[in-house]
C-alpha cells in the first residue's frame, strides 16, 4: 500500500473512532440526567435497638450497645430477638426496620424527655414526682415524699413494668436502652415494681444523638424540572406590538 493511501485510512479508521466515542459519550451524558432523591427526616437517626422495643413492646433485653458494624449490630438484634418472637414476627421487625416504622416513637420520647429537662451530664435520670436525680441512691430519699408531689400525667405509649397495683408512687426512668447506665437503674427499679412499691415507667432517652440522618423510606419523590431558555428580543418591536394591541379595540368600536 502506497504511503499516502495508508495514512488516509489511519486518518479515516481515527476519525471513525473520534465519533464513535463521541457519541458513546453522549449516551453516557443522557443516561447520568436521572435524579436520585433521599427523604430525610428532621429528627436524628435512632437506635434500631429502641426500634426493636417498641416493636417487642417488652422492656427487658441484654444487649449492650454495638461496638463492630451495623451489620452485626443489626444481626445480634434479631438474634435476641428471636429468643422472644416466631418466625412470623422476626419477619415482621425486619421489615419495620427497613421502613423505620418505630422511630417516630422513639423521636416522640426524646422530646418528652426534653420537656423535663434532663439533669446535665447525666447518661439516664428517673423523675419521680416532679424531682429529678441521675443518682440511684437518691432514689429511695425522693420516694419519701413522693405521695405530697403531684403525681405525673402518664402517655398511652408509656411502657409500664407489670404491677398488680396502679396507686403507687411513679418513677419515670429516662434511658437508652442496651447502655450499662439503663442497666443499672433497671435493676434497682424493677426489684421495687415487683415488690409494688413504685409504678416503674420507661421512656427512651438518647443523651448524644447520632449525627447521621435518618433517611425515611417507602416514599414516592417526583421531581419535575422545567428547562427555561432566555432569547433576546428587539425592545421596539414589542413596544410597537403592545401599542398595537391597545389601539386596535378602541378602533374596532370607534368604527361600528
Amino acid at each position: 500500500m502506497a504511503p499516502a493511501k495508508a495514512t488516509n485510512v489511519v486518518r479515516l479508521l481515527l476519525g471513525s473512532t473520534a465519533l464513535w466515542l463521541s457519541q458513546l459519550g453522549a449516551g453516557t451524558v443522557a443516561a447520568s440526567k436521572s435524579v436520585t432523591a433521599h427523604l430525610a427526616a428532621k429528627w436524628p437517626e435512632t437506635p434500631l435497638l429502641l426500634e426493636a422495643s417498641e416493636f417487642m413492646a417488652e422492656e427487658k433485653l441484654a444487649i449492650y450497645k454495638q461496638t463492630e458494624s451495623d451489620y452485626s449490630y443489626y444481626n445480634l438484634i434479631l438474634k435476641k430477638a428471636g429468643q422472644f418472637l416466631d418466625n412470623l414476627h422476626i419477619n415482621l421487625l425486619k421489615f419495620a426496620f427497613s421502613i423505620r416504622a418505630y422511630s417516630p416513637a422513639i423521636q416522640m420520647f426524646q422530646q418528652i424527655a426534653a420537656d423535663e429537662p434532663p439533669p446535665d451530664g447525666c447518661n439516664a435520670f428517673v423523675v419521680i414526682h416532679k424531682k429529678h436525680t441521675c443518682k440511684i441512691n437518691e432514689i429511695k430519699k425522693l420516694l419519701k415524699k413522693a405521695a405530697s408531689r403531684t403525681r405525673p400525667y402518664l402517655f398511652k405509649g408509656d411502657h409500664k413494668f407489670p404491677t398488680n397495683k396502679e396507686n403507687l408512687p411513679v418513677v419515670i426512668l429516662y434511658a437508652e436502652m442496651g447502655t450499662r447506665t439503663f442497666s443499672a437503674f433497671h435493676k434497682v427499679l424493677s426489684a421495687k415494681a415487683q415488690n409494688e412499691e413504685i409504678l416503674y415507667v420507661l421512656r427512651h432517652y438518647i443523651q448524644k444523638p447520632s449525627s447521621r440522618k435518618m433517611y425515611l423510606s417507602g416514599y414516592g419523590v417526583e421531581l419535575a424540572i422545567k428547562s427555561t431558555e432566555y432569547k433576546a428580543l428587539d425592545d421596539t418591536q414589542v413596544k410597537s406590538k403592545m401599542l398595537f394591541s391597545f389601539l386596535y379595540p378602541m378602533s374596532f368600536f370607534a368604527f361600528f
